[in-house]
């Protein structure tokens, strides 16, 4: 490469250097109007993005490559090409100009794409392996392997349509220059229309069609066709300005805004308006070619909305809400669990001990063939439900599709039916000749052959599933007779062919689920139904039973079998997904070992690999030198695999490799000090832990590695010991001994050399003294040289020798010296030297001759003073010195082993976890000129960016401000920050407020989940590059001199006020910038250039064009710009015109480092609005156009990244070259951090829930499972691959509220491979408020709700394998389905028992104990699930494999003390809710919960609006029928069997009710709970107006709570009304056991109790009517009419006491019958709203509610008040929510306030 170029002072020269002075890109200026420009001309003036392409002579460090200049050039050969009309060309203008003229593309669509396109060609150039031979000019292979890869999914569209491509280039070996210029029109062609086709972009198959006729034309251009109308050359249909996005984008842009018009934001039947899967699915069929044309034909019906009937309908799928989509699309699933139930039961009747003991009878066997009838029958309703599913799709164009739905139900039937008459057929003719004879087992055989030919298509799937490339290459390959053969089994799609895994993962998870099936199906059998055949039985044969009430069938007893089997079906329906988690933990937990996860956990496993770890890091993170044909060779793999096993366990000594390779050391030096000083920075180590932690350069010519002190600790004095004991022993011995330990053998010489570069320092040179030290460490050398050192001297000596040299090295680092000390000091030294450590005396003159004693006459060794005139010390400028002198102060005096540096965890955990990962399998780097280009891509719109001087100091009801809460959450990164002030100038800590408030702003910032701390992290991987960059170029000797340079600046950076030791220094020099102090000082300016060719950050800002001007958070923005040269801002402008005109535009825009301002970039017009669809999948995909590079990653606005892990982001891209089964990623999924885990005991269990999931749960998802999808992390996404197939996410409204997995979805169907990667991980929040987590799973559980209904998971559930659909399905739908199952178990339980209390039949089977050991048992299994054990398995095994088995244990039993269990529980419930009512009624919505730091109390009536509907009515309900039940069940008088069988009930039930006070910050104080009691009933009283909000009024928030039922379909309704009918069942089933019913059995005694209730609402109607007429103005009236009305109610129970059999008890009893129906009632009126609303029953009913909402709030407040009235119970609460610190500092707080207002 060609010559670099050092960079100037402030940051990279990325502006032209032209001299002329730049405008705004395109003309633009500010909001206003554009000034009309040409897409003509140079563009030498314009502000450039990342490399000024416009002028290749500018003096810009990335046009140092050639391989930019050779992709530029490429793009100028326009040659002879035919120039476009009414366009003034000019020299310099290149093919995408061409295009653009000719196709009536946008100016600065134009010049994004020339960027987007060099830069992708010079990058593709730089990697080719081995470098061309003409590196000045494009090589045909590179432009030839893009325009496959980016038109690929085009091509394989034409095949599946049977149309031929048009994209016409021949494969010849050596391509010519005209085919290397069409290959290069092709691509720049598709980047245009791609670049300019907004919302269109979601739908590839559209852009594919636009593609395939532009081409054409271009065909016909570059062919020079003659026009027959005008006889001159053919133009384009579509030219013009604007042409294209006018003529061709906005046309179907209208179509797709106009069905969203019609969804009524989202509320209307996905059946009714196309969205944009049906838009693009329209480009699946032939049709499109003959509706559309083109030009494109606006006449079109395709443009005809679905709601005017006239137009194409949907396409390719039906949405519709309804449960039985679970069955649709898994069928096959439930198909395997209903059969299977059905043989076992025909087993396990027979009652024999095992089940092959009963299949030796033929009558068994014969019975167990019922499953064919059974599976017939299931095939009946599975054709119907495609048919009542899908009918709408049948048309004119799909005849077809409507034969094959009636077809497929009329051969159903006929299996059906052909089943039973056979099976009819076997049993007469064995009742017949009453034995099994031979035409019996004739008429076996017939059904036995009709069943064979019955599963064929089974078996043909069988052998396909064995055979998986015999499936995929038959799904690919467009042949009309695989059509034909196929049509019968599924419908025909564009996506989902292909998408079989190899043999190995086939057989891999094949096993897994074999077992898993094996283990679930055998637990099954023998103890949920076996043990339940004997109760059964024993229920059937009951007689004569005394029924409590009125009976309205004769037997009744086949009812309560199937009340009691109800659970246990539930169970079994369910417990699959047990056995999944448990066998997935094994499984994750086994690959995790294997992938040498958690073998560095701590600081003192560190210790013990430190010494390999450079060669590791040299290995993992430096380029190595291979010659094309090793790489990747199996002998290359093999010798990695050795040299890895010889790093991990230290085998051939690699750190010896170090110390005579010294590059290898200061490289390893200077990338370790850069992340110790990134430490810093973050404020996670102190100055004093940077000293320990660092590996300073060599100097003061010390022999060995210069360890980080950390290592070195204790290991000088252990020495000693060593020396001590083995006195008089031979040098060889004890030297040996010292050896063993590499850091003590270091640590020893390190001290040695510095004590004799020391001494020589201080002493003058020329004195006498200064040559007694030089020939006393002469003798010392010669005696170890010697091997003669034990004999000369003594060792036992050494102590006293290391006590003095402690006095004088603290003596230097004194900023006062005391001379007169240090001389003392150094006589006392030179007389131990003299007269204790020689073992052979020597006179005054030997030692004379010896040159160690002073020349002087008559001397007398005990009275000469040396030293006295001789020390001088260095200056306080001279600050490496003392920085030395501290270093071996901490050597020689560090008596601990330091297994607490640094002190905060997240610093050493950073450090374990980076340190473990380079022993771990990963990709070898390339250079940084060699790696994949990446970008990364964050959707932010107006979240917190900084946390403003306001936020900091505003304070919560309890005194607590949000810097207070940091400062105990983060008490020892506060120090630090407070000490990195004071070095940096802080004289006042009340200047934190004044000239160092940014910085505190900063701070806590970095500590929240903030944009700028997204930012810092993700601008890490910039700095990393250009690091790894320089190391890669930098010569041995600008390593060396760099890291001498970089020891001197960071001493003097550090030298503040105090060292460790508490001992003062002179501040001599602040702390230096550190944008001029740390490794930036080194570059050399290619660093820059190279680094902002393969990275840019873009972050899309939907709004900032408001913000800007407006709001601080557009004034943050652009301050993070200004402090990032490699971060761009995305934006949509809006620009008004006239009245009613809108212009939106796509903006670009970055911060001019010379100019010192913001500058526009590009600005690319919009059809319309940006947002169609979901917010955050459009904000990604305006914004998309502007990333760069090969890859992109997706960053959420609550992430984070690590400067240590970004050093690794090379090595990541490389396995986008690595086949993982049969295909390479096109997702590389990455691994989290939860850093939110530390906040309260809540952000805790959901830190450690959600880390189980991102680490343990999808390693077995990406294997051996392969079902990882996309779930909003930080995956890499293969760029290409995805712009050409929609894009990073779906965005259609509702139905794609979850966005982030159907990009997995969609990768999935497409034939793309989703991996798993554990070496890198980036940093991830979470919500941390009870609330937050709530609206977050309810979001989350609804996006479920909606991926039921959609048309991926119906493909995935059918395309995939049997095995794969299995994994699928339970780790999708299939958790949040389970989930809710195992809810209704505990209803079914319940209603179940209350059932046969009531009815009697309980109190005739209580001598039957096996039904409640039975049910016992299976009801254990539901409480295992609810206490949510099945999601803390996979977290102790991942806890016990990344931090051991006795932490992961007391971890989670700290988790259960602090009551996670009840957490746990409470979540399910909002699943079961969300998740259950989304697919009943829809009514998904995006959730905003804040994920701000929740130190705040919630209010009652907040968490009674929450939790009403969703938990509180739930959890009562319940609790009211085990009252019922504990009352009226003969067994519950044994209060052991009551308890065993309904514990778990009850914990749901207080769980429900109790979780979100117990996790309410102060949720029982007293006087908050008076307070809350108060403005609840505020809140159900106020009546409020048009305009109140649900949180001021009850009225309108009860409305709002039944919002769903305004857009449910007429079968939601009546379903719902069904489930309400159950509140009506206390009151039948209640009032025969009242006295006054006198044991009474008719009917009428249920209809004469409906008497009450008229009476009761009669009584509420006269009162209320009573209080409107009278309250006001005639008060006695109202008195009087309530005197009335309660006379007459005591004179009624009087009578009914003394005629009747009525008992007191009854009143009570009978509110548990009367006011559940009266809920009924309220629930059925609600449903019927539109009806009731306009009549007089309304207001009523409206009124009760309201009633029944003050009892329900009673019933929840009791318990809380009971609690908040007891002592002990806040504090309690506070230290289970809080972690100690912040308790402790909330009461001292309090103490505070309490006596700031006693003052």
């Amino acid at each position: 490469m060609s010559r670099r170029q050092r960079s100037p002072p402030r940051g990279p020269p990325y502006v032209s250097a032209d001299g002329q002075n730049p405008r705004v890109a395109g003309g633009f200026t500010g909001r206003g109007p554009p000034r009309p420009s040409a897409p003509t001309g140079p563009e030498g003036e314009e502000h450039y993005n990342i490399i000024p392409v416009h002028n290749l002579l500018a003096d810009h460090p990335s046009l140092r490559y050639p391989e930019v200049r050779a992709a530029a050039a490429a793009l100028r050969t326009v040659g002879d090409l035919r120039k476009p009309p009414f366009v003034d060309w000019r020299d310099g203008m290149d093919l995408l100009d061409w295009l653009g003229a000719f196709f009536g593309f946008q100016r600065h669509n134009v010049r994004n794409q020339r960027e987007h396109l060099v830069l992708h060609l010079a990058n593709s150039q730089m990697r080719l392996q081995p470098p061309p031979d003409n590196i000045d000019s494009l090589e045909p292979n590179v432009l030839h392997r893009f325009r496959r890869k980016l038109l690929k999914n085009y091509t394989s569209w034409c095949s599946y349509l049977g149309r031929k491509s048009n994209v016409w280039i021949s494969d010849r070996r050596v391509p010519s220059a005209a085919d290397q210029r069409r290959e290069l029109l092709y691509t720049c062609l598709y980047l245009l229309i791609w670049g300019e086709a907004a919302n269109l972009r979601f739908v590839p198959e559209c852009l594919s069609y636009i593609f395939h006729h532009m081409a054409m034309e271009l065909n016909r251009i570059l062919e020079d066709y003659i026009d027959e109308n005008t006889g001159g050359p053919v133009l384009p249909s579509v030219s013009g300005e604007n042409a294209f996005l006018n003529s061709v984008v906005t046309p179907i842009y209208k179509i797709i805004s106009d069905e969203v018009d019609d969804s009524r934001n989202g509320t209307a039947p996905h059946s009714a308006w196309r969205n944009y899967d049906d838009i693009n699915e329209f480009f699946w069929s032939r049709h499109c070619f003959q509706r559309l044309k083109w030009p494109i034909d606006v006449d079109s019906n395709f443009f005809v909305p679905k709601s005017q009937g006239k137009g194409v309908g949907k396409t390719g799928f039906v949405e519709q809400r309804s449960f039985w989509n679970l069955y649709r699309s898994f069928d096959r699933l439930w198909v395997m669990f209903i059969l299977f139930l059905q043989a076992a039961i025909i087993v396990a009747w027979e009652g024999k001990s095992t089940p092959w003991d009963a299949l030796s009878s033929r009558d068994v066997q014969v019975r167990v063939l019922t499953v064919f009838i059974t599976w017939a029958g299931l095939r009946f309703l599975q054709s119907l439900l495609d048919a009542g599913t899908q009918y709408s799709r049948v048309s004119r164009d799909t005849m077809l599709l409507g034969v094959r739905m009636v077809l497929k139900s009329v051969v159903a039937t006929g299996w059906t039916v052909a089943f039973g008459v056979l099976y009819g057929r076997i049993w007469s003719q064995r009742n017949q000749d009453r034995r099994w004879s031979a035409e019996a087992n004739r008429r076996l055989v017939t059904f036995l052959e009709a069943a064979l030919v019955f599963i064929i298509p089974e078996l043909l799937a069988l052998a396909l599933f064995i055979l998986p490339w015999i499936r995929n290459f038959l799904e690919k390959t467009n042949w009309r007779i695989f059509y034909v053969l196929t049509w019968w089994f599924q419908t025909r799609a564009f996506v989902g062919r292909g998408v079989r895994e190899g043999l190995v993962d086939n057989i891999k998870y094949t096993l897994f689920w074999i077992v898993v099936l094996a283990s679930k199906f055998v637990f099954s059998y023998f103890l949920q139904i076996k043990p339940m055949v004997a109760p059964t039985k024993a229920v059937l044969k009951l007689r004569h039973i005394h029924f409590k009430w009125h009976e309205f069938f004769s037997n009744t007893n086949r009812f309560a079998v199937g009340l009691l089997w109800l659970p246990v079906v539930f169970v079994y329906l369910m417990d699959l997904q047990i056995w999944y988690s448990i066998y997935s933990s094994l499984v994750g937990g086994t690959i995790g070992l294997f992938s040498h996860l958690g073998e560095i956990r701590n600081v003192q496993q560190l210790r013990l690999r430190f010494q390999f770890f450079s060669s590791a890091m040299q290995f993992n993170l430096m380029p190595e030198e291979q010659l094309l044909t090793t790489r990747g060779t199996l002998k290359s793999k093999f010798h990695d695999a050795i040299h890895r096993l010889k790093l991990r366990y230290g085998l051939g000594r690699p750190y010896k490799k170090i110390e005579s390779n010294q590059v290898e050391a200061h490289r390893f030096a200077l990338l370790w000090n850069e992340i110790i000083e990134t430490f810093r920075e973050e404020d996670i180590i102190s100055d004093r832990e940077v000293e320990l932690l660092e590996l300073p350069p060599n100097s003061w010519n010390i022999r060995v590695i210069r360890w980080p002190c950390l290592l070195l600790c204790n290991e000088l004095l252990l020495a000693l010991g060593q020396a001590k004991e083995l006195v008089d022993k031979p040098d060889r011995l004890l030297w040996g001994k010292i050896c063993k330990n590499e850091y003590r053998r270091c640590a020893v010489i390190e001290s040695y050399d510095s004590i004799k570069h020391l001494l020589l320092e201080i002493v003058k040179d020329g004195t006498e003294e200064c040559s007694i030290i030089i020939n006393l460490f002469q003798e010392i050398d010669h005696a170890i040289e010697v091997e003669n050192f034990a004999q000369t001297y003594k060792t036992t000596a050494l102590p006293q020798i290391h006590s003095k040299l402690i006095i004088l090295l603290e003596l230097i680092n004194k900023p006062k010296k005391d001379m007169s000390q240090v001389v003392n000091v150094l006589q006392a030294l030179y007389e131990v030297f003299i007269r204790d450590f020689q073992k052979v005396k020597r006179s005054v003159k030997q030692l004379q001759q010896d040159g160690l004693a002073p020349l002087r006459p008559n001397t007398n060794i005990s009275t000469v003073l040396l030293f006295e005139n001789a020390v001088e010390f260095p200056g306080v400028e001279q600050v490496p010195f003392y920085r030395q002198v501290r270093r071996l102060l901490t050597i020689l005096t560090s008596r601990d082993s330091m297994n607490n540096v640094p002190k905060n965890l997240e610093a050493r955990r950073r450090i374990a976890f980076f340190s473990n990962s380079l022993f771990m399998n990963m990709p070898h780097a390339p250079q940084v000129e060699k790696m994949m280009a990446f970008s990364v891509l964050t959707p932010y719109y107006s979240e917190d960016v900084v946390y403003s001087r306001e936020q900091l100091r505003w304070e919560n009801e309890d005194g607590v401000s949000i810097l207070f809460y940091l400062q105990k959450i983060y008490d020892d990164e506060w120090k630090n920050f407070i000490e990195r002030m004071r070095r940096e100038g802080m004289g006042d800590d009340n200047e934190i407020w004044t000239t160092k408030l940014r910085d505190l702003r900063h701070w806590a910032s970095y500590r929240g989940q903030t944009l700028s701390r997204t930012v810092r992290g993700m601008m890490y991987y910039y700095k990393a590059l250009k690091m790894l960059a320089f190391l890669d170029s930098a010569s041995e000797m600008d390593i060396k001199a760099g890291s001498q340079e970089l020891a001197s600046l960071g001493s003097r950076r550090f030298d503040g006020a105090t060292d460790g030791l508490g001992t003062s220094r002179s501040p001599s020099s602040r702390s230096l910038n550190r944008a001029s102090s740390g490794v930036n000082l080194l570059f050399k300016g290619h660093e820059y250039g190279t680094a902002m060719m393969k990275y840019v950050y873009v972050l899309s800002c939907q709004i900032y064009g408001v913000q800007k001007g407006k709001d601080q958070r557009g004034e943050e923005i652009l301050n993070l710009m200004k402090n990032n040269e490699a971060l761009r801002v995305a934006y949509v402008d809006e620009v008004h015109r006239g009245r009613d005109q809108v212009e939106y535009y796509s903006v670009l825009v970055k911060y001019d480092m010379q100019l010192e301002k913001e500058v526009e970039i590009y600005r690319i017009r919009l059809p319309g609005p940006l947002k169609l669809g979901e917010g955050k999948p459009e904000n990604q995909n305006h914004a998309i156009i502007f990333t760069r590079g090969d890859a992109v990653q997706t960053i959420d606005m609550n992430q984070d990244n690590y400067f240590e892990e970004a050093l690794k982001m090379r090595n990541l891209l490389e396995e986008f070259r690595t086949y993982y089964g049969i295909r390479k990623p096109t997702i590389l999924g990455v691994r989290e951090h939860i850093f939110t885990g530390s906040v309260s005991s809540l952000a805790w269990f959901m830190s450690a829930q959600e880390t189980s999931f991102v680490t343990l749960g999808q390693r077995v998802l990406a294997n051996p499972l392969k079902v990882r999808m996309h779930y909003g992390h930080p995956d890499v996404f293969d760029r290409f691959w995805f712009l050409t197939r929609g894009g990073l996410s779906k965005a259609s409204r509702v139905i794609n509220i979850s966005e982030d997995i159907f990009a997995g979805f969609n990768c999935t169907l497409r034939g793309g491979n989703v991996t798993h990667h554990e070496y890198i991980q980036v940093g991830k929040g979470r919500d941390v408020g009870f609330n937050q987590i709530s609206m977050f799973e309810a979001k989350v559980a609804s996006g479920n709700g909606e991926q039921v209904l959609s048309r991926d998971v119906y493909r995935l559930g059918h395309r995939l394998d049997f095995f794969r659909m299995l994994s699928f399905f339970y780790t999708t739908v299939g958790f949040y389905f389970n989930t809710m199952v195992v809810v209704l178990t505990v209803y079914a339980f319940l209603w179940g028992r209350i059932y046969l209390a009531l009815s009697g039949i309980e109190s005739a089977m209580v001598h039957n104990s096996n039904n409640n050991k039975a049910l016992g048992t299976i009801l254990n299994q539901q409480f295992i699930v609810q206490m949510g054990l099945f999601t803390a398995l996979p977290m102790i095994v991942e806890n016990s494999l990344e931090h051991g088995f006795l932490p992961a244990i007391w971890d989670f039993l700290t988790m259960q003390f602090q009551l996670s269990s009840v957490f746990y529980t409470f979540s399910m419930g909002t699943r079961t809710h969300f998740f259950g009512r989304t697919i009943l009624h829809g009514g998904a919505k995006y959730r905003a919960t804040g994920r701000g730091f929740v130190v705040e109390h919630k209010s009652f009536s907040e968490n009674y609006r929450l939790y009403a509907r969703s938990h509180f009515v739930k959890a009562i309900e319940l609790g009211v029928i085990l009252t019922v039940y504990a009352s009226h069940s003969t067994i519950a008088r044994n209060t052991f069997v009551y308890i065993g069988v309904t514990i778990s009930s009850w914990f749901l039930v207080v769980s429900w009710i109790m979780a979100p006070f117990v996790f309410n910050p102060s949720g029982f104080d007293w006087l908050k709970t008076v307070y809350d009691l108060d403005d609840f009933m505020t809140w159900i009283w106020y009546r409020g107006g048009v305009f109140t909000k649900a949180d001021q009024s009850w009225e309108t928030w009860w409305y709002e709570e039944q919002d769903h039922f305004r857009n449910t379909g007429l079968w939601g309704k009546l379903l719902e009304i069904i489930l309400d009918i159950r509140f009506f069942f206390f009151q039948y089933g209640i009032v025969y056991q009242l006295g006054i019913a006198g044991g009474n059995t008719s009917i009428a005694v249920y209809l004469l109790s409906w008497i009450y209730m008229v009476v009761a609402v009669g009584i509420y109607v006269i009162l209320a009517y009573a209080r409107d007429k009278y309250a006001a103005k005639e008060h006695i009236y109202y008195r009087l009419v309530q005197f009335l009305v309660i006379v007459l109610v005591i004179l009624v129970v009087v009578l009914l006491l003394e005629f009747t059999h009525f008992e007191f008890l009854d009143i009570l009893t009978s509110f548990l019958a009367f006011i559940p129906t009266g809920w009924g009632l309220i629930s059925i009126a609600q449903v019927l709203r539109p009806f009731l609303q306009s009549t007089v029953v309304w207001e009523t009913v409206v009124a009760l509610a309201r009633l029944y909402d003050i009892l329900f709030g009673v019933i929840v407040m009791a318990p809380v008040a009971l609690l908040s009235w007891l002592p002990g119970s806040q504090s309690m609460q506070t230290r289970i929510l809080f972690n100690e610190a912040f308790s402790r500092g909330l009461q001292i707080s309090r103490i505070l306030t309490g006596k700031k207002a006693n003052h």
